[in-house]
């Protein structure tokens, strides 16, 4: 078998990753880019050349033995970039799990062991591939030698054959050397002789072959000034060849033998990717094993139940329940997976369903079990009569904690994630949009026994890393109790008025008629205000305000440019309320119609628990949280929301500026904590503070402009977002926002010592350990940098106050089975708590709502809740 040996100049291609892929950061704020261009690189290598003998040559070190022949060699470069030093040893850690030997020597350079391993091999009979982004390596191109020299990033290679270097420069490879001598090396600070390029040295040695020759034939140099140059720097020529020439006898002491290539191992390597978060070439690499364990699921077996029994149970299981996304709230249950020290079983949905046994297991607490979104499975089954009970540890869950930036759509995607590959995703099961079908029992039961195995796997992977970041409170304490709270207020659902909402769409009908007349008596002529292009033409042609920069699809017509153009004609008025109100129809008041239970006249939102990266719950399906309340008409909409049992009423508690609150426990501010000790109206406050006046001279222009950086504070706001809030200059809200930091001290230093941990770390925390991660706040991009400190400033502040709303959740649903109360928690917007309650209840909520929320947790400052009640959502207020 022919023996083929790949040598490649580790130093350089780290470089060349570097500066050819943008900068890319894991989840723990290390930098990637030059590892990942590094691993396609090497991945294109093995796959391209199937070395039997490779070798990763690096530089030992700074110095080497041609610094005693010129002290200034390499003297020019620039100081290697701490963003690529600190990638260096991961470099070092995949070769390492690829097996792939890598070599340096002191007092040499990656080039000399290169050289040297090179002429080794060829008299031993190797073919030999050189891969390095540095053409004097071209230099040791043979007739069993070929060095492949990247050109544009690190995929674009171009072959140094002596052929190929006899057709680009007319030159032999050995040639290479003297050109050097003669043109020298700005990125090795190689002098050669000044004035002398590629096309005069080429030239020169075409003509008198050598260096050497040359220099003893300067005379017979055409053109005067060439030989005075090449007579002057004669010497310098000389030690340039000498400076630019590899040497080929370095004291190297490993040996081809010790080069011989056996392979990787998969695990290390897998395990390094999802480190590094590289998900994409875990792809590639098509493992089916999870970092760093040993179980295969390429071959799986498992057990399709006919009959349930309660042998098939044990006190500790992976449960998975498979759900059809489109509309889980009406239990759409495919199938169930149950694997344990029992064995695997894949069990039928309607088997399982009408099973005395299975529904024992499934509502017995003591029988813990880990499932993959402990909310869907619970509101599923309890479609069917079945209440889901010790599920005890959530992979959706712990996944989103872990790292909240990245969340799955599904199982698969979180196992893939992780480092489990064999996990078909969905799409591939099921098929998409029209194609989308359950396939056969023994497919279906595979996939989803799969699942439930990969969910056995996870479990302790993800435990063992919630606890080394001090997050497994956050996770069981918090996050798992909440999943049954919302589970519950899913189930539950809000009642609906639906002759409320008819009218309520007959009125804004009505309206949008009205204004539709007024615009076009204001454009003098009819046309479709909902058209972009339309509305352009009327009014930047036919009326002449002044507009944007026009663009092949027409004039812009965004809310922002409209709101700008308001003073400057009455048009504008119109058109905006017509779009807010046309927004309000179709979202809310026809989008509520689709999504309403006709026997129950009732909307189960969902909520979700993973995916906002500062721990907020969002809603979807409809989404109650976004409701605008802006118009009046907004508000109204939720008159449509009413109690569902008669004599009941809504009521509604919210905290009172809970950001601000966290935000002077957080910074320690004395002046802020102060003023919420002594319930000051903290706008008011910092008015005084800004303006450097008395509490009876803030004006409410005053108080306004106080409460805009008040809450741009808290959401990080530049002074061109506090200029336009307040239509003030950019330079006049620097000075406001300097005057506020000037103001509360201990705001400003926590502003600073924020940015600076999340930069050494990577993350920012919350006060219950909720991580976010942020890669860009060491981006050399200015934007993507001043845009990550802002985030750092103000995640711990929202993802805070996430985290104390969700607390008080907890706190009140336990509060009300303690005190036997009927009131039933439906909805969380945002900082508020909406409940449906008798209204013989309604006494003892004012004492019991405020009691639970304002304890929820302890601070620096009080919290406080404010509550309202009455026979609508809309009258909560």
């Amino acid at each position: 078998m022919s023996k083929k040996l790949v040598l490649i100049d580790g130093n350089s291609i780290a470089y060349r990753a570097f500066f050819a892929l943008p900068l890319l950061n894991n989840e723990k704020g290390i930098h990637t880019n030059a590892v990942y261009g590094f691993t396609m690189m090497l991945m294109k290598i093995l796959e391209d050349e199937k070395p039997t003998h490779i070798l990763v040559a690096f530089d030992a070190g700074k110095t080497t033995f041609r610094h005693k022949t010129f002290s200034e060699y390499k003297g020019g470069r620039q100081k290697t970039p701490p963003e690529l030093s600190e990638q260096f040893p991961f470099i070092r850690e995949l070769l390492s799990a690829y097996g792939i030997p890598q070599y340096e020597l002191e007092n040499y350079e990656a080039d000399d062991i290169i050289g040297t391993l090179s002429l080794h091999a060829e008299k031993e009979g190797f073919e030999t591939k050189v891969i390095s982004g540095d053409k004097d390596l071209t230099q040791l191109s043979s007739d069993k030698t070929t060095v492949n020299i990247t050109r544009k990033g690190i995929t674009d290679i171009e072959e140094y054959t002596p052929a190929h270097i006899q057709e680009k420069y007319g030159l032999t490879a050995e040639q290479i050397i003297d050109m050097k001598g003669l043109m020298g090396d700005a990125s090795d600070n190689i002098p050669g002789v000044p004035g002398v390029g590629e096309k005069t040295a080429i030239k020169l040695l075409k003509e008198y072959g050598t260096l050497e020759n040359l220099l003893q034939s300067i005379e017979k140099v055409s053109g005067k000034k060439l030989q005075e140059k090449l007579a002057e720097f004669k010497e310098q020529a000389v030690m340039s060849k000498e400076l630019a020439t590899i040497t080929r006898k370095a004291p190297v002491e490993v040996s081809l033998n010790e080069l011989e290539y056996e392979g990787s191992e998969k695990e290390k390597v897998m395990k390094i990717f999802k480190e590094l978060g590289f998900n994409s070439l875990l792809d590639k690499l098509g493992g089916d094993v999870e970092a760093g364990n040993t179980v295969e699921l390429e071959d799986i077996e498992f057990e399709q139940a006919d009959n349930i029994t309660p042998e098939m149970f044990a006190k500790e299981s992976a449960f998975y329940v498979e759900v059809l996304e489109d509309n889980y709230h009406y239990a759409d249950i495919v199938g169930f997976a149950v694997v344990s020290e029992k064995g695997s079983f894949y069990l039928p949905a309607k088997l399982a369903l009408e099973s005395d046994d299975f529904k024992i297991w499934a509502e017995d607490e003591t029988c813990k079990k880990t499932v993959y979104d402990a909310k869907r499975s619970e509101v599923s089954l309890r479609h069917h009569g079945i209440h889901l009970k010790g599920a005890g540890f959530d992979v959706a869950l712990a996944s989103y904690i872990l790292n909240p930036s990245e969340n799955p759509d599904d199982l698969s995607a979180a196992a893939k994630q992780h480092g489990f590959l064999s996990v078909q995703s969905d799409e591939a099961v099921y098929g998409k949009g029209a194609k989308r079908r359950i396939p056969e029992e023994k497919i279906l039961g595979e996939h989803l026994v799969r699942k439930a195995a990969a969910l056995a796997l996870l479990k302790e992977k993800l435990e063992n890393e919630l606890w080394e970041n001090d997050q497994h409170d956050l996770f069981s304490s918090l996050e798992m109790p909440l999943s049954l709270v919302l589970a519950d207020m899913e189930y539950q659902g809000v009642k609906l008025d639906m002759n409320r909402l008819v009218n309520m769409g007959e009125e804004i009908k009505s309206r949008l008629a009205e204004i539709e007349t007024r615009i076009f008596e204001m454009a003098g002529e009819q046309f479709n205000i909902n058209s972009p292009k339309q509305l352009g033409v009327i009014l930047f042609e036919k009326l002449g305000l002044p507009a944007a920069k026009k663009t092949k699809t027409g004039y812009s017509t965004s809310a922002d440019v409209l709101e700008k153009l308001a003073p400057k004609h009455k048009i504008i008025e119109e058109i905006l309320n017509y779009r807010q109100l046309g927004k309000l129809q179709s979202t809310y008041i026809e989008g509520l119609q689709k999504v309403v239970n006709n026997e129950t006249e009732k909307v189960h939102t969902r909520f979700n628990q993973a995916l906002t990266q500062t721990g907020r719950l969002s809603s979807t399906d409809p989404n109650l949280q976004n409701i605008p309340i802006r118009l009046e008409e907004g508000r109204k909409i939720r008159e449509a929301f009413v109690p569902s049992e008669k004599d009941w009423v809504i009521f509604a508690a919210d905290y009172s500026q809970i950001e601000l609150r966290v935000l002077a426990h957080i910074a320690g501010d004395e002046k802020l904590i102060e003023a919420f000790q002594n319930d000051m109206d903290i706008h008011t406050k910092t008015a005084m503070e800004v303006f450097k006046v008395g509490k009876d001279d803030v004006t409410s222009n005053m108080r306004r402009h106080a409460k805009a950086v008040n809450f741009g504070i808290v959401y990080g706001i530049s002074d061109y977002g506090l200029s336009q809030s307040l239509s003030i200059s950019r330079k006049e809200a620097g000075e406001f926002i300097e005057r506020y930091l000037e103001s509360y001290p201990g705001v400003k230093e926590y502003m600073n010592e924020i940015v600076k941990d999340a930069k050494q770390k990577g993350y920012v925390q919350t006060l219950l350990h909720r991580r976010r991660y942020i890669p860009e706040i060491t981006s050399r991009n200015f934007n993507l940098r001043s845009f990550a400190e802002r985030t750092a400033m103000n995640t711990p502040i929202q993802g805070s106050a996430a985290d104390i709303i969700k607390k008080a959740m907890i706190d009140m649903a336990d509060r009300l089975k303690e005190e036997g109360l009927r009131t039933r928690l439906l909805l969380q917007v945002h900082d508020e708590l909406i409940f449906e309650a008798p209204k013989d209840e309604i006494e003892k909520l004012k004492k019991v709502v405020p009691d639970v929320m304002e304890n929820a947790i302890e601070l620096k400052v009080p919290l406080k809740v404010d509550y309202a009640f009455g026979p609508t959502w809309y009258d909560a207020k």
